[in-house]
């Protein structure tokens, strides 16, 4: 009845509406065609639909597409046998050692085995008891079946549910392990977790409805598409499968991503410094210099116009300064953490007061350029440098007793196999394997999901900037990346008040200027509770602000977007629990908090001036320019 009654309803506004009665049909249609997209046909009427001729293209197109699986066998072959294998080191992150442990620990405990044997049977029993009755239990939400045949098609229904209480369960059986230190349970942990997201029913074609209806619908063609962009991709790689997440040609640097206008204004053998033209006739008289991180370039602040960090800070009147750091090459393997805070810390500031002829700057640090920051800071505070008058920080580590997942290849062993990599590539990080570690932090979204939609579903990446810039990748000096696992993540030495800086050992509680935590709540790089626990370390007037989201999307957000949401409070209560139970929760973007806060503490304004030109060129330089496969380091090298 309700049915009719909103039937009816709808053609007598169609009457009332004269002239515009075929609207709510158009609407009606567009929606029809929507929903028709959102729920595909299923696998059983695809191939009752297919005729003759789509299953003679499918022949075709199959035959095909075994030749092409043959030529990326040979390459792959043909290119590991030009490598040199390590049979010494199968395992070089200790993995089987971690799960042998758990095991250990189960066998001296049966009654846990045996619970948790128990829980596993009685998982399936109840999922074949709901599929013979035909109960529709709710299940967890997870994008990756989000098509509707796993839902709707018992088998799929059933490989479904059994791949996930397999998975709950593999995660749970570490878990009842209580026993083993953190360290090996995290490391179990991450792996396990690995393997099941590597295991997906959505990862392998033959249990993929999605990429078997598309293989149906154009004959073949995107299975033989599939594996064409996996030829590209190995043959970008140099033998290794090199993942594209975007399409980076339609991109250039400087054109459509970093158009902020500036200028260089100062450079040295590992840093640039830009300038940002003012876009106010005043200015506040102490400027900021921010020290991005050196794992990714500057440009994350400067993606576009709408959501550019850089253009929202100059549009507030701030006197932008940005730190371009130098991708390493091989002339640059001998660079060490103190470079970094010489040629870095020291000398941007010094430059930048230089130029400005201010006294004092106000700093940001991001990420790992947040830690160097830091341990710059420290150092000073020993010299009673007070050029740096207030910090702020986003997602920046500085205590790493809660760092996170990174944390499994910071032990003793994964370090010795990372030091391998180094002195394989000449003293220097490739990019390339850091990119790789980074994506396995999340592989569901960062590796799997373009598996699916490039190798099995023949779709070409989309334009991104965000993949675009994720995806350009920088080196780095190999004794600045070892001091950074080991001193700093591992040994947890900054914190501790035992890392040296400059020949000298420095203590957070020396660093007494203002300064502003950021975090994220969902940051799986940064956690927001190691974060926290640097805001307590310092010595001086500090504040922690949360955004929503992770390392990315919750520090770069752009106010106009409306989006996510941010938390503040203003005492620093001895938990991160305790600071969010008392914390109020505002709509949209964190920047407009730190400005109130920032230009306290900026100064009086002055009258704008246009950036001198130094001769250096302009916004964004050179250093970022530079490409992996132009430096002679890793992979893209060989």
């Amino acid at each position: 009845m309700a049915g009719k009654v909103n039937q009816g309803s709808g053609d007598q506004n169609a009457a009332n509406n004269g002239a515009s009665a075929a609207k709510p049909s158009d609407a009606t249609e567009r929606a029809a065609s929507s929903a028709k997209k959102a729920a595909p046909k299923s696998i059983n009427d695809v191939l009752q639909e297919a005729g003759p001729e789509k299953l003679e293209q499918l022949s075709k197109n199959i035959n095909d597409a075994l030749f092409e699986s043959q030529e990326i066998l040979r390459e792959l072959t043909t290119a590991n046998l030009k490598k040199s294998v390590n049979p010494t080191q199968p395992d070089p992150f200790g993995v089987s050692n971690a799960w042998a442990k758990i095991g250990e620990n189960l066998a001296r405990h049966p009654d846990r085995l045996m619970d948790a044997q128990m829980a596993l049977w009685e998982g399936h029993v109840n999922i074949w008891r709901s599929l013979l009755v035909g109960d529709k239990e709710e299940q967890p939400e997870d994008k990756r079946f989000a098509d509707p045949e796993w839902e709707n098609n018992p088998t799929f229904d059933l490989i479904r549910r059994t791949y996930q209480l397999n998975s709950e369960w593999l995660m749970s059986l570490i878990e009842t392990a209580e026993e083993v230190d953190d360290s090996t349970k995290r490391k179990a942990s991450f792996f396990a977790r690995q393997t099941a997201d590597a295991f997906s029913p959505t990862n392998f074609f033959s249990t993929n409805p999605a990429a078997l209806r598309a293989m149906i619908e154009t004959g073949g063609e995107s299975v033989l598409e599939g594996l064409k962009l996996a030829r590209k991709d190995i043959e970008r790689g140099h033998g290794r499968l090199l993942i594209s997440q975007t399409d980076g040609t339609s991109f250039e640097i400087g054109k459509n991503v970093a158009t902020a206008p500036g200028k260089v204004v100062y450079r040295n053998e590992l840093i640039e410094i830009l300038e940002f033209e003012p876009q106010t006739e005043k200015v506040y008289e102490i400027p900021l210099l921010i020290f991005p991180p050196w794992i990714n370039k500057f440009y994350i602040l400067d993606l576009r116009e709408e959501n550019s960090m850089i253009r929202w800070l100059v549009s507030k009147g701030y006197r932008v300064f940005v730190v371009s750091w130098r991708s390493a090459d091989k002339s640059m393997s001998e660079f060490r953490w103190d470079d970094y805070v010489s040629f870095g810390a020291y000398a941007a500031t010094e430059a930048v007061t230089e130029i400005t002829g201010s006294e004092h700057v106000n700093a940001v640090g991001y990420c790992i350029g947040g830690t160097m920051l830091t341990s710059a800071l420290a150092r000073m505070a020993q010299e009673n440098d007070t050029r740096i008058q207030s910090v702020t920080y986003f997602a920046a580590q500085v205590d790493f007793e809660e760092a996170g997942d990174l944390k499994v290849f910071t032990d003793d062993q994964s370090i010795r196999h990372i030091s391998k990599l180094i002195d394989d590539n000449g003293g220097v990080m490739a990019g390339e394997d850091m990119s790789e570690t980074f994506n396995y932090l999340r592989p569901s979204d960062l590796v799997w999901r373009y598996v699916v939609d490039s190798y099995m579903l023949g779709k070409k990446p989309k334009p991104f900037d965000l993949l675009f810039w994720n995806s350009d990748q920088t080196n780095i000096p190999g004794p600045t990346h070892k001091t950074y696992l080991g001193d700093l993540y591992r040994d947890n030495a900054l914190a501790k008040g035992e890392f040296r800086v400059l020949g000298r050992k420095v203590k957070l509680s020396d660093i007494t200027i203002p300064a502003m935590f950021q975090a994220s709540k969902d940051d799986h790089i940064s956690p927001y509770r190691s974060v926290y626990r640097a805001a307590r370390a310092f010595g001086g007037d500090v504040e922690f602000v949360m955004s929503g989201s992770g390392h990315i999307a919750g520090v770069i957000n752009h106010p106009d977007a409306k989006k996510y949401q941010h938390w503040t409070f203003s005492e620093l209560p001895e938990t991160p629990d305790e600071w969010m139970n008392n914390a109020e929760e505002h709509p949209g973007s964190w920047w407009p908090h730190w400005h109130k806060w920032l230009k306290k503490r900026s100064g009086q304004k002055v009258d704008a001036k246009p950036v001198d030109d130094k001769g250096l060129g302009d916004a964004p330089g050179t250093y970022v320019l530079a490409r992996l496969e132009d430096l002679g380091v890793g992979p893209s090298a060989e």
